[in-house]
């Protein structure tokens, strides 16, 4: 399994379509913060949107096929850039979602608004391993390769949108195909210049992410892990600082208490069972793991958690690397 398929694994993404958008200019969209758990996503269908900075950078110009996710979930504004008083817009109930509209008859923009969420604690990760930002283009239909997967996808969603079908309710919430196209084309191309993306967009350093994906309870060494992407300790070492903010170790950390959470939420293994299952052969040094990464103990964590079964262990993690004990460094 591909390490993309194997983080959608870890951590399942819901997701909602919340408003399609058609607005005159001039307008104005003002959202957030929200909880941060959920990932709001804009779609530009037609015309083009202004996005503010919040902190005060330069503004972002979007255009149509453009598609934009804020990990975070931060106060965002977006307008249309002539400074004037926005249009009243009001909102009405179609059966799967709501539209968002203005009475001008300008060339209008043409905007679909949703969020993606992701259950704590898995959320931490992911957010954590994402830009502030991410922008990506989904071309056009008749391209080839992700984007124009991904301008298909937004196509059917655009067609939903169009009417009232039948199960349009599931064909526009179930967002994992989305989410999923809007990494893999941000990894392909130069949308981030930082974090996770950027890390398996970089030739030389995408074999250490794709092992530790696939193999997380090996005892990974950092010697290993740079022969794998031949170069030095000292170079994997300042390549994983400068792109993801972090070392080798922390992500591997990140991806095994991960699995451990689903785990124990999952199952009914002991402790000890889980710790060896994700690469401890100590339980006291994978409880301290878990607690200084989690907040809680294991026993504490599982004692909390709904009796389900989200993720399979057992096939995230190799029979034949069980048992290892984490020895990453940076």
């Amino acid at each position: 399994m591909d390490w993309l398929s194997r983080l959608f694994e870890m951590m399942p993404v819901r997701g909602r379509l919340d408003l399609r958008c058609s607005y005159s200019v001039p307008w104005r969209i003002e959202q957030g913060p929200g909880v941060t758990s959920e990932i709001p996503y804009h779609a530009v269908l037609a015309g083009s949107a202004i996005l503010d900075d919040a902190v005060g950078g330069r503004p972002l110009l979007l255009k149509a096929g453009d598609i934009l996710l804020l990990p975070g979930n931060p106060r965002h504004v977006m307008h249309d850039g002539s400074g004037a008083t926005p249009l009243p817009a009001r909102n009405r109930a179609a059966e799967n979602f709501t539209i968002s509209e203005n009475l001008g008859s300008d060339e209008r923009l043409d905007l679909l608004c949703g969020h993606f969420a992701i259950a704590p604690p898995h959320d931490r990760l992911l957010r954590g391993y994402l830009p502030p930002r991410l922008v990506v283009h989904a071309g056009t239909r008749a391209g080839k390769g992700t984007a124009a997967q991904l301008a298909g996808l937004v196509s059917l969603m655009r067609s939903e949108t169009a009417d009232d079908h039948l199960g349009g309710h599931a064909m526009l919430n179930a967002p994992t195909a989305m989410f999923a196209l809007v990494l893999r084309l941000a990894s392909e191309t130069d949308a981030t210049s930082r974090g996770l993306l950027a890390l398996v967009g970089d030739p030389r350093l995408a074999p250490a992410v794709v092992a530790m994906f696939k193999e997380p309870a090996r005892a990974w060494s950092l010697p290993e892990v740079a022969r794998l992407c031949n170069m030095s300790r000292a170079t994997l070492a300042r390549q994983f600082q400068d792109k993801l903010g972090r070392s080798a170790s922390d992500l591997l950390t990140d991806i095994r208490m991960t699995l451990a959470a689903n785990e124990l939420k999952g199952s009914s293994l002991s402790t000890g069972a889980v710790a060896e299952m994700v690469g401890y052969q100590s339980e006291a040094a994978f409880q301290r793991a878990f607690k200084s990464h989690m907040g809680v103990t294991p026993a504490q964590w599982r004692k909390t958690q709904p009796p389900e079964h989200d993720v399979s262990l057992e096939s995230a993690v190799p029979a034949d690397r069980k048992g290892s004990s984490p020895t990453v460094d940076a």
